[in-house]
């Protein structure tokens, strides 16, 4: 299923961002996804504000597990959280399984009872309510010419209660989702995508099931990357290249960020970035894959469709998409 369909479920990101909430991404079911922002535009909040949301944690067809904004909403991977910098996410967790989970959040600050472990008791048993309580916070100037770090950047979040006291069966089976901390002044995307690699798997699918992603040539699109399992892995894009660093984008001429396609991606690590689709190469169907040779022989790849400017499929994408699907991905093949 393409996440860039337009059914009438979508939320507006404007009204998204408004309560400090991104939803786009997910694969496995119907995800909720973003309508389009200015292009192009600056990423503007108030300092200091709470943004409070709803989360449910719902049982997926195929054994699957995942986190929704609405009852029956749940997919795989779960929404995006997004916030700027200084602000805080307040989030009450629905635990509508008969399974002990929680979530846990990477890259911003939290007390010992929204940790999301049961080393500290921070975790929902089935059935119960639970708010976690995030907190994220500006670059602050220190002593020597130095800066302490801000909140910002692309980080994610996950269960870390059911199956071990690790969340490792929660995690296997999907209840994982992308934590976006903007800082202000950042350039908001028109397409946002995420892709998990999860073990031997692209957003707990396997190629040609894998997700296939769309915009139209010239959209900027933004991409967050998140390692989960036990493999290494490294996310490798087509035709696409952006800047190692916090954006994905050089901040001027001097910058000495490395200009990279190919990134590690490995158990817990995630990173993100904005292209042009299609900057440079034009319109087209391009893979985005695990670089390791055997992981993507064995299916982990999917594809990124670039469509005219005007919408309209390029030539020979058809055929294209059609060799995916009907190719057989196997180890060694």
């Amino acid at each position: 299923m393409d996440q860039s369909d337009d059914s009438p479920r979508h939320l507006s990101r404007r009204s998204l961002m408004s309560t400090g909430v991104l939803a786009a991404g997910a694969l496995s079911m119907a995800a909720p996804t973003v309508g389009t922002p200015v292009a192009n535009a600056p990423a503007l909040a108030r300092a200091g504000t709470t943004k409070k949301i709803v989360l449910y944690a719902e049982q997926l067809p195929g054994g699957l597990f995942g986190y929704g904004l609405a009852p029956g909403q749940a997919t795989v991977p779960g929404p995006v959280l997004e916030i700027y910098e200084g602000d805080t996410l307040e989030i009450t967790l629905v635990n509508t399984t008969n399974q002990r989970l929680s979530i846990h959040p990477h890259g911003v600050e939290y007390s010992t009872d929204s940790d999301g472990s049961p080393l500290n008791g921070s975790f929902n048993n089935p059935g119960e309510t639970r708010t976690y309580v995030w907190r994220s916070r500006e670059m602050v100037a220190t002593t020597g010419r130095r800066f302490m770090p801000g909140s910002a950047g692309y980080w994610h979040y996950h269960d870390h209660a059911m199956g071990t006291d690790h969340g490792t069966g929660g995690v296997a089976k999907g209840l994982y989702g992308a934590l976006i901390v903007r800082r202000r002044g950042d350039i908001l995307p028109e397409k946002q995508f995420t892709v998990v690699f999860n073990d031997m798997m692209i957003n707990n699918r396997m190629a040609p099931a894998t997700p296939m992603f769309e915009a139209n040539l010239g959209q900027r699109v933004e991409w967050i990357a998140i390692g989960h399992g036990g493999t290494f892995h490294t996310f490798h894009l087509h035709a696409h290249r952006w800047a190692d660093n916090r954006t994905g984008m050089l901040e001027g001429p001097s910058d000495p960020s490395h200009v990279i396609d190919n990134k590690d991606l490995n158990p817990g690590s995630s990173f993100g970035f904005q292209v042009l689709a299609g900057d440079g190469v034009g319109p087209g169907v391009w893979m985005y894959h695990c670089h390791v040779q055997f992981h993507s022989d064995g299916g982990m790849v999917g594809l990124f469709l670039v469509r005219n400017a005007d919408g309209s499929m390029p030539p020979g994408a058809e055929e294209a998409i059609h060799r995916f699907q009907g190719h057989t991905h196997s180890h060694g093949s």
